[in-house]
């Protein structure tokens, strides 16, 4: 009797799993709507919005070497209008998703979509981040310039790499190839090339980062050209950030230029300087924030620049639960029509002519999981 149990405990042995089960596997996101209204200069219309709601699926499974798989896969969701022709949002995995290995001592290398590190570096910065008053509505391109949404992107076809921490410090660097379509040598092949530096401890938090976009010939994949740019252009940006946290105040700051080459002398057609200038203070459960965004002249040109003022409320319900109020209004210039855009949220304005000045106003409420 005996050996038969020896005998079924070796077989049990040999028969079960090579390797132990290090994986796990989480369900996560967000859903932000409000609802209130917006002017575009001339029209005013009502307005229920969706600011950046996401679904995200990710895992890890431990390997040898202190190494680990990683992937994740997270999709926006614009459920105010779900279907309703907004295919480029609803459709599976157009925000960051992306594989790869991570290395606590190492770093981290990802293949997929990713944020880049130019991104990356000053996103936390921007106290109305995926809200109404985020400052992207005039930042990294914004929406009256023919930069388009290559400064401040989530490009595919990316490889990066993130650095491990290393006492506050973290480095990041990523490659998107933009011209996998290609098929003769007379063809340009668009890239982006993106690079950051972040330092986090304590009260402080610094960034500065560099980016470089190289268009392409169209249909021949990624950064093609787009308004006033052709194929062979590029745009270079560069940008520093800072913030500081005192108790329950908090105050942050952001520096942009971006440059351009355009046609075969290299002119800068298309370069202008940005900032921004935030401050939030907390009580409790609730938080007061004001923030200022300015684009300056394209290239110099007088009066293509604008500016924007944000004023916000959030009530926090729970840690994961929170009820807000926002207020922003664009004052373009005579030269300039910037508009709120669709970069954080589907208020957008439509109709927007050079010197009016947008405003808008959002009562809303967001759950994190």
């Amino acid at each position: 009797m005996q050996k038969k149990i020896v005998a079924l405990a070796v077989a049990a042995a040999f028969s079960a799993p090579a390797f132990a089960d290090n994986s796990n596997f989480t369900i996560y996101g967000k859903v932000d709507l409000a609802f209130g209204s917006t002017s575009n200069g001339t029209v005013s219309t009502n307005q229920i919005s969706s600011q950046v709601t996401k679904l995200g699926f990710k895992g890890s499974e431990g390997l040898d070497d202190g190494l680990a798989a990683i992937w994740q896969i997270e999709q926006q969701i614009d459920i105010d209008n779900a279907g309703a022709g907004n295919s480029t949002k609803n459709t599976l995995a157009n925000r960051n998703s992306f594989l790869g290995l991570k290395s606590d001592s190492l770093g981290t290398v990802l293949l997929g979509r990713h944020d880049t590190p130019y991104k990356i570096a000053t996103r936390n910065l921007d106290v109305f981040a995926d809200q109404f008053a985020d400052n992207r509505h005039l930042m990294g391109g914004g929406t009256s310039a023919d930069t388009g949404s290559y400064m401040d992107a989530r490009p595919t076809d990316e490889l990066v790499y993130l650095s491990p921490n290393m006492n506050g410090f973290k480095a990041a660097a990523s490659y998107s190839a933009g011209a996998e379509t290609a098929s003769t040598a007379a063809q340009v092949k668009g890239s982006l090339w993106s690079l950051a530096g972040m330092y986090d401890q304590g009260p402080f938090y610094g960034a500065i980062a560099y980016q470089n976009v190289k268009y392409g010939t169209a249909a021949t994949g990624q950064f093609v050209p787009t308004g006033a740019i052709v194929a062979g252009d590029s745009l270079k940006g560069w940008k520093l950030g800072a913030g500081y946290t005192m108790d329950a105040f908090k105050l942050n700051a952001v520096y942009e230029k971006i440059t351009s080459s355009m046609g075969v002398t290299g002119v800068d057609t298309l370069g202008r300087a940005d900032w921004y200038l935030a401050g939030q203070y907390n009580f409790g459960n609730d938080d007061v924030k004001l923030a200022y965004t300015r684009a300056g002249d394209t290239n110099g040109v007088a009066n293509t620049g604008a500016n924007m003022i944000g004023l916000g409320y959030d009530h926090n319900l729970s840690k994961r639960t929170s009820v807000y109020a926002q207020y922003a209004k664009l004052s373009n210039k005579s030269g300039a029509k910037f508009g709120f855009n669709t970069a954080a949220t589907t208020a957008a304005t439509t109709g927007v002519v050079n010197g009016v000045s947008p405003t808008g106003f959002m009562l809303g409420m967001k759950h994190t999981f």
